[in-house]
C-alpha cells in the first residue's frame, strides 16, 4: 500500500470514474485499475463495485475512502504548515520581553517586520525580568527571549547585540545638570532610583556601587520621577532616552560595566525562519543606531 494508491483510490471514490481519474492524474485507466487491486489485494476485501456507468465504493471502501480523506487532509495540513516553518511566510513568533523592552528597542523593528511579513504574527510574553524571560524560554513557551546577557547561563544559546552605557537622568534645575560626567562616588550623594534588586540590571549595579537601600523601579517610571524632580535616574542610555525633551538632563557615569543586552534562544539553528527574520530585523535596527555587542555567544 502507497501513498500514490491511497490518493488514486480517494479520487475514484469521488470522481465514480475510472476514466475521468485517468485523465486527471495524466495516466491510463489501467494504471488506476492496479492502483485499486493493489489495495483490494492488501485489505482481503473488494473496494469498488464495477457498475454500467461507473463505479462506487463497497461498505469495505467506504470506511477506507473515509480514513483515506482524513488522513490525506491531516497530510496537506502538515505539509502547508512544514511550508510555513521553511519560507517563514505564515505562522507566528513567541517572544519573551521586558516591560519596556518593545518601546525602547523593538518599535521600529515590529513596522518593519510587520510590512514584510504580514501573515506572521507576533505574540509578546511581558515578563518581570530577564530570568523569567529565560524561564518561559526553557519551558517552550516562546521562541526568543531579550534580556541581560549574563554568563552564567545554561542550556541555552544567547546573543549579544548591544552594550548599554550607564547615565544619570536628573531634571535640568538640579545641581548637578551641568555635570559633564559623574563617578562612582558621585552616586553615593544623589538621590538615587535604580533598577530594581531582582533584576539582571539591578544586581549589576548593586554589586558595583554597593549601595544601600534605594528607591528602585522600571527605567520609564525612573526616568517620570526624575522629571518630576522626585529623585535621580540611574538607568542605561536605550534608544530613545537620549531623544527625551526637557526638563531631563543625561549625564555619562564612569565606572559602570555597559549594559550587555541581546537575544536568548533555546538553540538558534533551530529557529523558525520568522523568528530568525525578526531577530535579525531587531539586530539591524540597533546596529544603526549604536553598534552590535558582539558575536554569538553560547552556554
Amino acid at each position: 500500500m502507497t501513498l500514490e494508491d491511497l490518493k488514486v483510490f480517494a479520487a475514484v471514490c469521488e470522481a465514480h470514474n475510472l476514466s475521468t481519474v485517468a485523465r486527471e492524474m495524466n495516466c491510463t485507466q489501467s494504471a488506476v485499475s492496479q492502483h485499486i487491486r493493489r489495495l483490494e489485494k492488501e485489505t482481503g476485501l473488494p473496494l469498488v463495485e464495477r457498475r454500467p456507468r461507473g463505479v462506487v465504493p463497497t461498505g469495505a471502501g467506504l470506511i477506507l475512502h473515509r480514513a483515506v480523506r482524513e488522513g490525506l487532509t491531516a497530510l496537506d495540513d502538515a505539509m502547508r504548515l512544514l511550508d510555513e516553518l521553511r519560507t517563514g511566510r505564515h505562522g507566528s513568533v513567541a517572544i519573551a520581553t521586558g516591560s519596556t523592552t518593545i518601546r525602547h528597542f523593538m518599535g521600529a523593528s515590529v513596522k518593519e517586520f510587520r510590512h514584510t511579513f504580514p501573515d506572521v504574527r507576533l505574540e509578546f510574553h511581558t515578563e518581570r525580568s530577564s530570568e523569567r524571560c529565560l524561564e518561559a524560554l526553557r519551558k517552550g513557551l516562546v521562541e526568543l527571549a531579550w534580556v541581560t546577557i549574563t554568563p552564567d547561563v545554561r542550556g541555552l544559546e544567547q546573543r549579544p547585540v548591544i552594550d548599554l552605557d550607564w547615565v544619570l537622568a536628573v531634571h535640568r534645575d538640579d545641581p548637578l545638570a551641568e555635570r559633564p560626567a559623574l563617578s562612582l562616588a558621585d552616586l553615593s550623594r544623589t538621590q538615587l532610583i535604580r533598577p530594581p534588586a531582582g533584576t539582571s540590571s539591578g544586581r549589576q549595579v548593586d554589586e558595583r556601587l554597593g549601595l544601600g537601600p534605594t528607591g528602585a523601579t522600571d527605567w520609564d517610571t525612573a526616568l517620570l520621577l526624575a522629571e518630576l524632580g522626585l529623585g535621580h535616574a540611574l538607568v542605561p542610555a536605550v534608544p530613545g532616552v537620549s531623544s527625551r525633551p526637557d526638563p531631563l538632563r543625561l549625564i555619562p557615569v564612569r565606572g559602570l560595566v555597559p549594559l550587555k543586552v541581546g537575544w536568548a534562544a533555546r538553540q538558534w539553528s533551530a529557529l523558525s525562519p520568522s523568528a530568525n527574520a525578526f531577530a535579525d530585523t531587531v539586530i539591524a535596527h540597533l546596529d544603526a543606531w549604536g553598534g552590535t555587542a558582539g558575536e554569538h555567544e553560547a552556554s
